[in-house]
């Protein structure tokens, strides 16, 4: 029997964050920078979301089964944090239980493709800004926890 490559052993552990690592590499190939289970607003938290080139807001809810895909209740909340919307599923999901409207992105952990493109529903300026200075803070502070883990134990 073959060893585990090493890109097997670094798989994250669940089916929704596997499908979010391939979802990261498609927006990261169009020159989004993406953070994962970033949270927009008190109550929600997104799969991904990623700041664009042109400071294009999406946000990628994954969906790893239709049980998974039908407790989502608080889906639609997200659309009035983000210009595109989307769904990111393998190629095995029902994609016809998607709702109609919103873009569709099939994943695997190596990669993706957006199937359906989103429709853009451009954020209010305030709101834009806000989202784009809470993704930078959020995002500085999980590199500062990467290269300095100790400075969050409180030592």
């Amino acid at each position: 029997m073959n060893a585990p490559s090493k890109n097997a052993l670094l798989l994250p552990a669940t089916p929704g964050q596997r499908l979010a690592r391939g979802v990261g590499r498609l927006l990261r190939s169009l020159d989004h920078a993406v953070l994962t289970e970033f949270v927009p607003a008190r109550g929600l938290r997104v799969d991904v979301m990623s700041l664009g080139p042109r400071s294009e807001i999406w946000v990628v809810e994954c969906k790893s089964s239709r049980a998974d895909f039908t407790a989502d209740r608080k889906w639609q909340g997200y659309l009035d944090w983000c210009d595109r919307y989307f769904w990111a599923v393998d190629a095995d999901f029902p994609a016809d239980l998607l709702p109609e409207g919103t873009g569709l992105i099939l994943a695997d952990p190596f990669g993706a493709e957006i199937a359906r493109m989103a429709p853009e529903t451009r954020l209010p300026g305030a709101r834009r800004n806000r989202l784009m200075r809470d993704f930078a803070r959020a995002a500085a502070l999980r590199l500062q926890a990467a290269a300095d883990p100790g400075a969050f134990s409180g030592a």
